[in-house]
């Protein structure tokens, strides 16, 4: 007797049983990353600073950025023309106003500025940064920081570049004080604090000097608070005493999108 044949399933097709388990672990895969992401913090700045240390370490910034990283690993890129030695510092010195004016905070006072000037260039840092007030003695973290990363600049400057240190206050009379008689002595006084900081931070003491000038030499008005805040205040200004160093470092400051009274930035 021939055996009857089964009728074929009528059940669907089905996918096979590896492809749902690849499925389910593709879909665990998926959870774990986006749940990787929610716990991370994206620090846009931070991974433009690792680039820009990379690039560094491959030797590919030539002609291009320069990347210095702050100690607040803050990534800060500059235009660099690799001319000499004298466009390298007067770079890294932009670099430090600029990183400087970022992270010092101090109640809405003046810039640090660099400025084009006629021997040369120099920076001028508020007297509320560096001193209390009708005080000489340095203060503060930032104010050191800053003198010694300009003091470390400065000794790779050629041996023809002069610093001049030199203070300046308001009109304010100064009265009651044992340690200084008039304007002329605090802002000598607060000039001389200056070097000293720099040549201890390893400036040579030949090729440095301060100078006070009291109260005579205004860039803005005494009659309100904020001009005398800007009138209170230290230059260091490097000199070059050679004509053709003067005109690199006055030609390297304006390739550096620095005029002669522009701010670098207000904090």
């Amino acid at each position: 007797m021939a055996k009857k044949k089964k009728p074929a399933c009528m059940c669907p097709k089905c996918l096979p049983g590896w492809l749902a388990a690849f499925g389910d672990l593709m879909s665990l895969l998926l959870t774990f990353f986006v749940l990787l992401l929610s716990m991370s913090t994206m620090d846009r700045k931070k991974i433009a600073e690792a680039i820009g240390s990379l690039n560094g370490a491959m030797s590919v910034l030539e002609g291009g950025i320069k990347t210095e990283v702050s100690h607040l690993r803050q990534q800060l890129a500059t235009p660099l023309e690799r001319q000499d030695e004298t466009a390298d510092s007067v770079n890294r010195i932009a670099s430090a106003v600029v990183e400087a004016n970022e992270f010092i905070t101090n109640g809405g006072g003046p810039a640090i500025t660099l400025e084009d000037a006629e021997e040369g260039f120099m920076i001028t840092l508020p007297a509320s940064l560096l001193f209390a007030d009708a005080s000489a003695e340095i203060v503060g973290d930032d104010a050191f920081l800053f003198l010694k990363r300009i003091a470390q600049i400065i000794t790779q400057f050629p041996p023809d570049v002069e610093i001049s240190v030199r203070g300046y206050t308001d009109d304010r009379k100064i009265r009651n004080s044992p340690l200084y008689r008039d304007n002329w002595d605090l802002s000598a006084a607060r000039a001389i604090s200056v070097v000293r900081e720099l040549v201890k931070d390893g400036v040579a003491p030949d090729r440095i000097h301060g100078a006070g000038f009291g109260e005579f030499r205004p860039v803005a008005t005494n009659a309100t608070e904020e001009g005398r805040a800007k009138n209170r205040r230290v230059e260091i200004r490097f000199i070059a005493k050679k004509k053709d160093s003067k005109e690199k470092t006055k030609k390297t400051i304006l390739d550096s999108g620095i005029g002669a009274t522009t701010k670098i930035q207000e904090f």
